[in-house]
């Protein structure tokens, strides 16, 4: 009888929508990209969860550049498995997680250094917010203008002028 119960208890913990599996090391398939710096993941479970990348700030829907930091999101990971390691849950319930490609590199770091998002003052990041800063300046020409692909300009000066509001 306890066998039987013991079954029926380890049965209903793997069944169970509260995830209680250690959270730090998770896996899942990108299916919807969000925002910029927002996906829905795909569990081995079947369920979803909401992933709000650590330490970057892309813009949010009604802002410039919203679109193309989202189809650069998109490009980067729709369709791909990845790795989160989740450190947080924010108040709208989404995990705040690091996201790595199955090549090992940070989903963060590299929206940051294409220009889609912005590195925040997450001491945890900063490290990475030096290199990144030293990328970009790497990526501008003699006459200060930048060599990616669109022009961002408008978008780093909304950033620039919140950093200086922090």
């Amino acid at each position: 009888m306890k066998y039987l119960l013991f079954l029926s208890l380890l049965m209903l913990g793997c069944y169970s929508k509260n995830d209680t599996t250690d959270k730090t090391g998770l896996s899942g398939k990108v299916i919807k990209i969000v925002d910029g710096d927002t996906y829905d993941l795909l569990l081995d479970n079947l369920t979803t969860k909401r992933i709000r990348m650590e330490g970057i700030d892309a813009p949010e829907k009604g802002m410039p550049f919203y679109q193309a930091a989202k189809n650069n999101l998109g490009k980067l990971c729709f369709g791909q498995v990845v790795k989160i390691e989740q450190t947080n849950t924010d108040k709208y319930g989404r995990a705040i997680a690091k996201t790595y490609l199955a090549n090992g590199n940070e989903l963060g770091l590299l929206m940051v250094e294409a220009g889609f998002a912005k590195a925040t003052n997450n001491p945890d990041f900063k490290p990475e917010k030096a290199k990144i800063e030293k990328k970009v300046m790497k990526l501008k020409s003699n006459d200060g203008k930048s060599k990616v692909k669109f022009d961002n300009s408008e978008y780093i000066k909304s950033f620039q002028s919140s950093d200086n509001k922090e």
